[in-house]
């Protein structure tokens, strides 16, 4: 199956979700962006991060399809009182207003997929490598 890797948003909107995540090579890509849910997939290289980040007022949903890591989550940049391993299957629940990241902890691509409640990235992002979305002046 060939996937196409576009934002798809605000339109009706069916998704081989572990296809399109384990078949997904881009650091992020956006799939759909509606008025309160973002969707987007994400693949790690061992030894990066998602990169330690807040959503304020935005709750967000990861799940991880491959691959092994370790999520953070505190209070603040320097609190990150939870620290948790993942691997496949596992969900990962942020609530709005906290610091958080995951690391990929394994030797290989950390595939994943989340949902924003509400949206956060620009409709349409797409992210080649984690430099990429360091360098977006629309990222935080």
């Amino acid at each position: 199956m060939t996937f196409d890797y576009k934002d798809y948003g605000k339109k009706p909107y069916v998704v081989d979700m572990e296809g399109y995540t384990l078949d997904n090579d881009n650091f992020r890509a956006t799939l759909w962006t509606g008025e309160k849910l973002q969707l987007t997939v994400m693949s790690i290289q061992p030894g990066d991060d998602i990169g330690l980040e807040i959503h304020e007022g935005t709750d967000q949903f990861l799940r991880i399809e491959e691959g092994n890591g370790l999520c953070q989550m505190g209070d603040a940049e320097d609190n990150l009182t939870f620290e948790q391993k993942v691997s496949a299957d596992d969900a990962i629940f942020v609530p709005a207003d906290t610091w958080h990241n995951v690391v990929n902890t394994g030797d290989e691509p950390l595939k994943l997929y989340t949902v924003y409640a509400g949206p956060d990235h620009v409709p349409g992002t797409i992210h080649e490598t984690h430099e990429d979305a360091k360098n977006d002046p629309n990222e935080d």
